[in-house]
């Protein structure tokens, strides 16, 4: 009890780099969620693990990685939402700290928002809106509990135009990323995946949520409120 979140990378030298799981500790929000500011020392893509302990109600965890970014997996939570269920989770019988939106926040960037809003429960409000007739505008809108989490959101893939996978691997991103663990979106505008679309068309509204679930789980404690945002993003979220 009171280990919080904690990622512990192992080094190539054998020594370990850690960092605790709060928004204090974001190095860059560009194009993953990354703890640490030293590339050498960091832990990247954080967002869709952390979405994961965040909606099962994880407060205190060591997650130990080797490597510079977490494994992208099938580019969802699913999987690690897989991996806690099989395990399980124990209760450390300790009363749990809130963090609790008792008046409207809000932050604009150009034609971007985001707001917390009081509410009794926890909620989110997310609306993507991109120059691409195959997404457009769309929202989605819900009370976050597990098993909302798992049927409705975990299963939600990254996405990205073929430009874009071209632009993360320059950075020394997504090195792994393919057409198994990502969605991506052709120059012509459609879906390159044979197998389509895991949630008809709002996959990706459903996967931007996945990921502002995950980025807010770096609050340092569960918030109780309603979160809203339009065309958001990790840098919004952390902020």
């Amino acid at each position: 009890a009171g280990t919080g979140i904690v990622f512990s990378r192992t080094l190539s030298d054998g020594s370990t780099a850690e960092y605790r799981a709060v928004s204090s500790q974001v190095g860059n929000t560009d194009l993953c969620t990354v703890l640490g500011t030293n590339m050498a020392r960091s832990v990247a893509t954080i967002e869709h693990v952390m979405a994961a302990i965040y909606a099962l109600g994880l407060d205190n965890l060591v997650v130990e990685v080797e490597g510079a970014e977490m494994p992208i997996m099938d580019g969802s939570s699913f999987p690690f939402i897989e991996a806690i269920e099989q395990v399980g989770t124990v209760n450390l019988g300790v009363k749990r700290r809130y963090i609790r939106v008792i008046k409207p926040v809000r932050i604009d960037a150009g034609a971007s928002w985001s707001e917390f809003r009081p509410y009794d429960g926890t909620r989110f409000e997310v609306e993507i809106d991109f120059d691409s007739p195959l997404i457009g505008r769309q929202s989605w809108k819900g009370d976050l509990t597990a098993s909302v989490f798992r049927d409705e959101l975990s299963r939600a893939r990254t996405f990205g135009f073929m430009r874009d996978v071209e632009r993360l691997w320059a950075a020394g991103y997504a090195l792994g990323s393919s057409l198994e663990n990502s969605v991506v979106i052709g120059d012509d505008d459609t879906v390159v995946n044979v197998e389509g679309l895991r949630y008809a068309k709002d996959e990706f509204v459903r996967h931007k949520t996945l990921d502002a679930v995950g980025d807010l789980a770096l609050a340092g404690a569960q918030f109780i409120g309603c979160y809203r945002s339009y065309r958001g993003g990790h840098k919004m979220n952390a902020n």
